[in-house]
């Protein structure tokens, strides 16, 4: 099973409005976009879905649909709490109440700090987490009409929750503790208590230590990019003269392969685990003035080459009710890491996906 990690950001909301201004969201990021240097590909703009607007049923359905034709099994929304406080929780509330569209799901709670660093200018504090016994009792109530949908994801017979940033907990027994004890009182029943092992969280660590049943690793995997290009005096001296694009020293460049091929080669480790792969970065659409991330030359081939890998390596190390990996992003614009079609490229990244899900080794 193939689940893709959804933003469920592409909608007008009351917070958004107030920090950026009314009607902000982020195709106005991505609409925006320049290409940086000749041929580099932005903006990156929405194919057959075009700009939608995730509070429309007919755009959420429009996405499960393709999804569902390209072989996904699933999304995974981010879930955003804030001591009581919900962003963007209107289009997954939507599914929940209206059991539209019929197609399976998770939630990641998206457990940081929002400030402004996320478009490259200042770190003003918009909204911070604050973590406290009541509030993981009320944070895990909201959430229990979602364990209880049928189309809730289960692994290992159980609704699966994940915790973007486990070490940001100050006492992660303690809150998973309390969550699954009421989970249990409430009829639910077990969970699936879940983190995304990324750089930064003690990744390698065995999550069942701190209380949690596995790790997903996320993509891409920023401790295993490699190199970084145009660092050298070579370049800085092409840059200088002219012969090289002067962006190319304002970024970060690194190589898509390099970094597949760091992220196959770590150990197997000895926890549950599952794998995640993503089919490119370029985060210059919120970063323009300086400081962007890109993965240089990622193509569907490449691509579809890590999803076939992961999934080879999930059918050899993992237990038939955890055959699962998940593709970081489904709708990533902003951070030009998306499934969905573009304007230039339709639907390739979506065919490789359903053409690596039927591979077999």
């Amino acid at each position: 099973m193939a689940i893709a990690i959804v933003l469920p950001q592409f909608h007008p909301f009351r917070q958004n409005d107030e920090w950026w201004g009314k009607g902000f969201t982020e195709w106005r990021n991505v609409a925006k976009a320049k290409p940086l240097y000749e041929g580099h590909y932005q903006p990156r703009l929405p194919g057959e879905l075009g700009f939608y607007d995730l509070r429309l049923p007919e755009a959420r359905a429009a996405q499960a649909e393709l999804a569902r034709e390209h072989g996904i099994g699933g999304f995974c929304y981010y879930h955003y709490w804030f001591t009581g406080e919900r962003l963007m929780e209107r289009p997954i509330e939507e599914i929940r109440a209206s059991g539209e569209p019929d197609f399976p799901y998770c939630l990641a709670w998206a457990n940081e700090n929002w400030t402004r660093a996320w478009n490259g200018k200042d770190r003003e504090m918009l909204i911070e987490q604050r973590y406290s016994d009541e509030d993981d009792e009320a944070h895990i109530r909201t959430l229990l009409p979602h364990f209880r949908d049928p189309r809730y994801i289960r692994i290992d017979g159980k609704p699966l929750f994940i915790v973007y940033k486990v070490d940001h907990l100050p006492d992660p027994q303690r809150t998973l503790a309390t969550w699954r004890r009421i989970a249990r009182e409430e009829g639910v029943g077990e969970l699936t208590l879940a983190q995304f092992e990324w750089s930064g969280t003690g990744s390698g660590a065995d999550p069942r230590k701190v209380g949690l049943d596995l790790s997903i690793e996320f993509a891409p995997d920023w401790r295993r990019l490699g190199g970084k290009h145009f660092t050298g005096w070579k370049s800085r001296l092409a840059m200088k003269l002219g012969f090289l694009p002067k962006a190319y020293g304002e970024h970060n460049f690194f190589d898509y392969d390099r970094m597949v091929d760091g992220v196959l080669a770590k150990p197997v480790p000895d926890y549950p685990f599952l794998r995640c792969v993503s089919p490119g970065f370029d985060n210059s659409a919120r970063r323009s003035s300086g400081g962007a991330t890109i993965l240089m030359n990622s193509t569907p081939q490449r691509y579809r080459r890590w999803l076939e890998a992961a999934l080879a390596w999930t059918r050899k190390h993992q237990p038939p009710k955890r055959q699962v990996v998940f593709i970081n992003a489904w709708n990533e614009w902003a951070e030009g890491n998306h499934l969905e079609p573009d304007a230039v490229n339709g639907r390739t990244l979506l065919e490789a996906t359903r053409e690596a899900l039927k591979h077999k080794d």
